[in-house]
């Protein structure tokens, strides 16, 4: 279960009858705390192919999240990282913004997201003509956020420099009382991540490939493909896994890779849980969490 939704899990169980909007729905796709609510989808959810090209649609996601009525409620709670916090409330109602990270497609992960060969190539150029659009409508969106709320001061941070908003923080959730600490390893390093540009899965690969080391890999997303054409004979991908199983893994490793720059990141919290190292790129989130193994090393160095 990815981070974002944990923190839908726990939204829900405060607000057991709170009905979820969102812009896309598969049913199933989630846990069933969440699936338990009625779940109201946009009308980009009937695209036919929305769900595994949703990023085509990206112009589209404004005027689909504002499309949403909400004139019935006396509090909304969004949960962003694209476009939610841009829904449209009454005056009276109470909008509390909990952003796991500004719209990274078009801010600071625009290259990323839009780096990769062949049809992606003419998606970035698509989607060049319209950034500077969606960084205004980004930025004038938030006149009916009534309190922002950041994952982290990496992301507070965000939100001041391009919202010119203040936000106070609240971390995560993270179930650190189902882990137990193990001594021992089986020799391999483990990756627990969704495959997304942002999270340098490659870089992982890369490192197993030319060390030659043990790199076992839980996750899912649309860079797969190409993920596993990059692998050699020491990397193996364990597709998704319940939690128990990645519990399993965890206890079993040799250390943790954390390669991207995560907004928050749970991964290196449920690692350490578990009583394993974790090999971190020293920005975002994880400065937050991991305490350096060479106090006068400085990130970045």
């Amino acid at each position: 279960m990815r981070g974002g939704e944990r923190c839908l899990e726990a939204l829900c169980e405060l607000f057991p009858d709170a009905p979820i909007y969102t812009l896309f729905h598969v049913k199933g796709s989630v846990s069933q705390t969440i699936e338990r609510h009625p779940i109201i989808p946009s009308f980009l959810n009937r695209v036919p192919f929305a769900k595994s090209r949703y990023r085509y649609l990206l112009p589209f996601f404004p005027s689909a999240i504002q499309r949403l009525e909400f004139h019935q409620y006396d509090l909304v709670v969004s949960s962003s990282h694209c476009v939610a916090k841009g829904i449209r409330v009454p005056r009276e109602t109470c909008h509390i913004s909990y952003v796991h990270t500004p719209m990274r497609y078009i801010w600071d992960g625009f290259d990323t997201y839009f780096s990769n060969t062949g049809i992606w190539d003419f998606g970035k150029l698509g989607m060049g003509l319209f950034r500077t659009r969606l960084q205004r409508w980004d930025v004038e969106s938030n006149a009916d956020v009534s309190c922002f709320i950041a994952n982290s001061q990496n992301v507070a941070g965000r939100i001041a420099r391009q919202y010119g908003r203040a936000a106070c923080v609240v971390y995560p959730p993270v179930d650190w009382q189902t882990f137990h600490v193990s001594h021992h390893h089986e020799g391999f390093y483990l990756m627990v991540t969704a495959f997304a540009p942002y999270k340098k899965v490659e870089l992982a690969i890369a490192a197993a490939n030319e060390l030659g080391l043990p790199l076992k890999i839980i996750g899912q997303g649309q860079d797969e493909k190409r993920l596993r054409r990059m692998a050699g004979p020491s990397i193996e991908f364990l597709g998704w896994q319940p939690d128990h199983r990645v519990r399993k893994f965890y206890s079993r490793c040799l250390a943790v890779l954390f390669p991207g720059e995560e907004d928050f990141g749970i991964v290196p919290l449920e690692a350490m849980a578990a009583g394993k190292p974790v090999i971190a790129y020293g920005k975002g989130g994880a400065l937050e969490t991991i305490v350096p193994l060479n106090p006068m090393h400085k990130p970045g160095e």
